[in-house]
């Protein structure tokens, strides 16, 4: 058996000198590795560990609950969230009711980047849905987890220097190793019929698209929520709310 990864996260209730020590000693006997370790958000910590046998997991994990200064919460196969928290020492606010939803602020941004970089790795099809104000850094964020990621992106529709609405793409630029970049106002709002013939043939790539302004993208063609693998939000604050009728009337003055 080859060696797995898991992630361990616990609450401390006391923090007592050698706590630490001690937990690291027991994992040692148990020849668990300790990847990376870190507090995340206040009195919890997390590891990422290594180990080539499950039983030893299974019995640290059993272990631990007798130890009264600590609790576990979390022993599994690590999640990218469990890495990004592990990494950042904090967690990525998801949403409880709909889990395929992400929130981030802008004073998050490198969290944020972080987060695209991982997911944009992945191979195959993928729809990413991006909401958020003008100017709050989105497409900045799209390029950034691009070059994390060393992946080449393709605008498709963009308002990032100046309005583009693509109606072809060289050979190069439709690679499916690519990012695809979509505005989901300009494609719908603006689309014209050989941009809208690009745009079908791209959400039908196995490749991975991110779309900017998704609701908007939703209502205004044929693709809905369930096209979607992840929504992520990003705002200025956490109180700021994401609205469109503010800033979609500058796409359709000139129509």
């Amino acid at each position: 058996m080859g060696n797995k990864q898991w992630y361990m996260e616990y609450k401390i209730h006391k923090n007592r000198p050698g706590l630490l020590g001690d937990i690291a000693s027991m994992l040692g006997m148990l020849e668990v590795n300790i990847i990376t370790i870190n507090g995340v958000e206040g009195k919890t910590r997390g590891m990422l560990l290594e180990s080539d046998d499950d039983e030893k997991i299974r019995l640290m994990g059993q272990m631990l609950e007798k130890v009264d200064n600590i609790t576990v919460s979390a022993l599994r196969s690590p999640r990218l969230v469990d890495i990004l928290a592990v990494r950042h020492g904090r967690y990525i606010d998801r949403d409880s009711d709909d889990q395929k939803t992400f929130r981030f602020t802008r004073d998050e941004l490198g969290l944020l980047v972080d987060f695209l970089g991982e997911v944009f790795k992945r191979e195959g099809n993928q729809v990413i849905g991006l909401r958020g104000m003008p100017r709050v850094g989105k497409t900045e964020s799209i390029i950034a987890g691009s070059v994390c990621a060393m992946k080449r992106w393709t605008f498709v529709s963009s308002t990032l220097l100046r309005q583009t609405v693509r109606s072809q793409l060289s050979e190069d630029e439709m690679n499916p190793n690519n990012v695809f970049i979509i505005d989901g106002i300009v494609s719908t709002i603006r689309s014209n019929e050989k941009h809208y013939q690009l745009l079908q043939e791209i959400m039908e790539m196995p490749c991975t698209k991110v779309i900017e302004h998704p609701d908007v993208f939703m209502k205004e063609s044929e693709f809905d929520y369930n096209s979607f693998d992840i929504i992520i939000e990003l705002r200025n604050n956490p109180e700021e709310e994401i609205v469109y009728d503010t800033f979609t009337t500058s796409y359709t003055d000139d129509l």
